[in-house]
This record gives structure tokens, sequence and C-alpha cells, in this order.
């Protein structure tokens, strides 16, 4: 079973310019993620897509193999899936594949210990095509209520959740956009990085932290 990581890289970034290769405690951003890929005892390969000459310098420079992303691929909103099919595309041996992992360059505290935990869960639960890392987040928010197209307050789970006690609720959890993992011939099937059989892989409150703007950047030194 051979396994493919994919690094999308963006040159442009109106929140924070240049974000991906940045300097951080001695490297570029996106260093962090791509030795991090490499280390990983499950890849066997690991690409880095970018419409960014200067970040696809960097990223040959750490170890990377690189993709030149078209410009209609490059726009603010530009969804990730698109950018994941055309790095499909362009392997030639895509056959030999099984699982794609995606790894946003702005987690730099997800490190190859964590990847390849993901992995290896995802691996172990066989009815699983996808795995999520996610981290957990205050569950009042199963508390809260959205109008309905009629006008009439509604739960957003359901009516009973907004009167229950806290500590009765079930535990909420929100993807952290560190890891995405799912086999390939469930992606080039639905162009989806999620499925109904996905499962998730849990990480604290640190190694969620992404970096999207100045502040995000000046509070991961704290960590490093």
């Amino acid at each position: 079973m051979k396994i493919i990581s994919i690094i999308p890289a963006r040159g442009g970034s109106k929140g924070l310019p240049k974000k991906n290769i940045l300097e951080l405690a001695g490297k570029p951003l996106i260093a962090w993620t791509i030795e991090s890929s490499l280390k990983s005892k499950y890849i066997s390969k690991t690409i880095v897509s970018s419409d960014c000459d200067e970040i696809l310098n960097i990223s040959s420079k750490y170890g990377s193999e690189i993709l030149k992303r078209p410009d209609e691929l490059a726009r603010d909103t530009t969804p990730t899936e698109p950018v994941v099919e055309h790095i499909l595309q362009n392997i030639k041996d895509l056959g030999n594949y099984s699982y794609l992992v995606l790894l946003q360059p702005t987690s730099p505290l997800r490190d190859e210990k964590d990847i390849d935990e993901a992995i290896s869960k995802l691996i172990q639960e066989k009815d699983a095509t996808a795995l999520i890392s996610v981290k957990e987040i205050d569950n009042k928010i199963l508390k809260a209520f959205k109008i309905n197209n009629n006008g009439y307050l509604e739960g957003i789970s359901n009516n009973k959740y907004p009167f229950m006690r806290r500590q009765n609720l079930p535990k909420v959890f929100m993807p952290n956009d560190a890891i995405y993992i799912i086999s390939i011939n469930e992606f080039l099937k639905t162009k989806r990085l999620f499925s109904d059989n996905a499962i998730s892989y849990l990480m604290n409150e640190e190694k969620s932290l992404d970096i999207d703007t100045i502040d995000d950047f000046e509070k991961i030194k704290n960590y490093i």
C-alpha cells in the first residue's frame, strides 16, 4: 500500500502576504509540513502544488516534488478539491497508490507522529474510507437556535438540546485543517475529502493551531 501526501500552497494570501514561506524558527513555514511528510513511515510521495515559483523552488529545496498549478486553480475562491484532482491527474503511476493525505502548510505543529497515527487509525478501521483531524470545541453551540424558512426558531441540531444541561450534551468537534486522509478511489468517485464513513483523529489545542493572520504567526512562535 502506497500513500501520496499533497501540500497545497497558493501564492496569494490577503490576510498574511506570502505566509506559506514566512520564516518560522529558521525555516520557511511550508518546510515544517514538508519535513513532517517526508519523515512519515507511511508516505511514499510528497507533492507541493502552487501557482508561485518561489514557493515551488523552496519546496523543492526541502525535498518535495512540485507541481505548477494553473491560474484558474489559484483564485481566492478556488476550493481544495479541484486542486487535489489536478495533482492526481498528473501522477503517472496513480494506480499504485491507495490513499491521499492532504496537509495544509499553515499547521506547522502537526508533525510526523500525528500523521502516522492518523494513517494507522484509518488503515485499521476496515469500513472507514476517510479521516479528518479535529479538535474538541465547547458544546454549548448545540444550545443555539436558527430561524427556519417559516420564520420560526428551531434548534440547530434538534429542539431538545437547547434546554438540556451542557453536561448532558454530546461532545462536539471541529475540523482543525491539519490532516485529511481519504481513499483515492473514494475521492475520484465523489470529488470530496469527506465520506459517509469518515472517522476522526483528535488533536489538542496546541497541535491544532493554524496560521491565517500575523497574530496567529506570532502566537505559534511560543510553541516552537
